[in-house]
């Protein structure tokens, strides 16, 4: 199967219904879009690129971003997801290492004087004037076990991780936003977080699936003017990170009985767990429909909290969503009884089986069918289901995960420094913030972390740059040599 099958089949079933429509309102058909993901895929196709090979996608939040995503699908070829703000060092690191054929990219993107053994598929003139004048194909080439897209799920520095995701497993996810979210034909889903995003590329690429409207309103982006543009264009649906949750919750005005989304029928959102009286207020004021979703980019969907959940779970993640079994388990891997902390996993039939070339990695997270996401929690009777922390130290600051072993490295690389921990730092803004500590090396005592701070702008993507450096004579360690990231964090009082 080739999930762009659907494209084709709703620009012929409703032609004239809008597929995107962007930040400035212009409308983008399902006749228009339905004909550039097929003259797109036909120049891909036309340069030998299909089954087997792996396509990065380096573009900003547009249309054409939209295009490039099922246009790649219906290539044959697997999409390799690229934020567009990284810098070219981490682009071709990542390039180099899932072995991309290609990379679409802006044509001003500092990336395309890197050297490397891709192709530079550029959004210029050229590239406009091959998809206007290129003869689209009826068909085109399928592999058994068709790849869709890597997954990515961890830092860029060091060996990432991808699980390869097949059209099969995509559309299993796409089920459970058709059933447990409530996506349709009917919505409009407001795209307001990068596309580069797992789960906004997901829930746009499942709105499209199912032949409803996406609205463009990526960031930068004042919480007021997402308000009015939702409003304007009708969202009905909308996903936000707990960090602009939060920004909308510093709002002024709005009565109870007037929610300031007029037309919004789902707020939703994932990563950290919301204080109870903040989801209260967030339904009072701005959606009486809110949810909660847990998750991975690894495993798919785990869990949900619906806005008709009872008020007594709602420092919860909630249930397992359509089509999901979920189990606590001990380290022998063997389920525990309601009310014991433990190993989470979970599986359904979206779950990815491993990452893309990496079998040892691949031992730690999937396992006879399951997916562990390294996170601790229990259930309670009814079977929700409560997080209790995390194996790894990651980090997961405004609902995106940072992995401190990249910034880290990144640290290290620096003349002056000749040691660095990194860890999350509690914040209610943002749920954790970025905390490196670091021990200067002997001939750069003087060395002002506001200096490190810059050279780690210079390195990274803005939201891989910690809060605050602090520079400390040791490192606590144990006996063998491990940091103690504990002890450090006590350092630490929330933000």
């Amino acid at each position: 199967m080739n999930l762009a099958d659907a494209i084709e089949i709703n620009a012929r079933r409703r032609p004239d219904h809008p597929a995107i429509i962007g930040p400035d309102g212009h409308v983008m058909r399902y006749h228009e879009y339905g004909t550039a993901v097929s003259r797109w895929a036909t120049v891909l196709a036309n340069m030998k690129f299909g089954p087997g090979d792996i396509i990065g996608l380096n573009l900003k939040d547009t249309a054409e971003h939209l295009i490039a995503l099922y246009a790649i699908a219906r290539a044959g070829a697997a999409i390799l997801p690229m934020d567009w703000r990284w810098t070219e060092e981490e682009k071709t690191r990542i390039v180099d290492f899932f072995g991309a054929k290609a990379v679409f990219s802006e044509a001003d993107d500092p990336f395309l004087s890197a050297n490397g053994g891709w192709s530079n598929l550029v959004l210029d003139a050229e590239w406009q004037d091959s998809v206007e004048n290129v003869e689209p194909r009826t068909e085109f080439p399928v592999s058994e076990n068709q790849a869709l897209l890597l997954a990515l799920s961890s830092g860029t520095t060091g060996t990432p991780k991808g699980p390869l995701i097949t059209h099969e497993q995509f559309l299993a996810r796409f089920l459970i936003y058709l059933i447990t979210i409530g996506f349709s034909e009917r919505d409009r889903y407001l795209c307001a977080t990068p596309l580069y995003f797992g789960g906004c590329r997901g829930y746009s690429m499942c709105s499209l699936y199912a032949g409803g409207t996406i609205l463009l309103h990526p960031p930068p982006y004042d919480v007021s003017d997402l308000l009015s543009y939702a409003n304007r264009f009708g969202a009905t649906r909308l996903f936000l990170v707990p960090t602009l949750l939060r920004r909308l919750l510093a709002l002024d005005g709005g009565a109870a009985e007037a929610p300031l989304f007029e037309t919004l029928e789902l707020l939703f959102s994932t990563g950290a767990v919301l204080h109870p009286e903040e989801r209260e207020e967030l339904m009072q004021r701005f959606c009486p429909r809110y949810l909660n979703f847990y998750g991975s980019t690894d495993g798919g969907g785990c869990s949900a909290l619906l806005w008709d959940d009872p008020t007594d779970v709602a420092n919860s993640v909630g249930r397992p969503v359509f089509g999901a079994t979920l189990e606590i388990v001990n380290s022998d891997d063997s389920p525990v009884k309601n009310g014991d902390v433990g190993r989470i996993r979970y599986r359904h039939p979206g779950t990815a089986s491993g990452y893309f070339n990496d079998a040892e990695a691949s031992k730690g997270s999937f396992r006879d069918g399951w997916y562990f996401p390294g996170d601790l929690g229990w259930t309670n009777d009814a079977g929700y289901l409560f997080l209790a922390g995390r194996e790894s130290d990651m980090i997961i600051r405004g609902g995106v995960n940072i992995y401190p072993a990249e910034i880290e490295h990144v640290l290290t690389l620096h003349e002056g420094v000749h040691e660095a921990a990194v860890l999350g730092w509690p914040s209610r803004e943002f749920g954790e913030e970025i905390a490196a500590f670091v021990v200067l090396a002997p001939n750069a005592s003087g060395q002002d972390p506001s200096e490190l701070t810059d050279y780690c702008r210079q390195r990274m993507a803005p939201y891989k740059v910690p809060k605050e450096i602090f520079r400390v004579d040791a490192l606590p360690k144990s006996g063998v040599g491990k940091v103690l990231k504990t002890e450090l964090a006590k350092e630490l009082s929330p933000l």
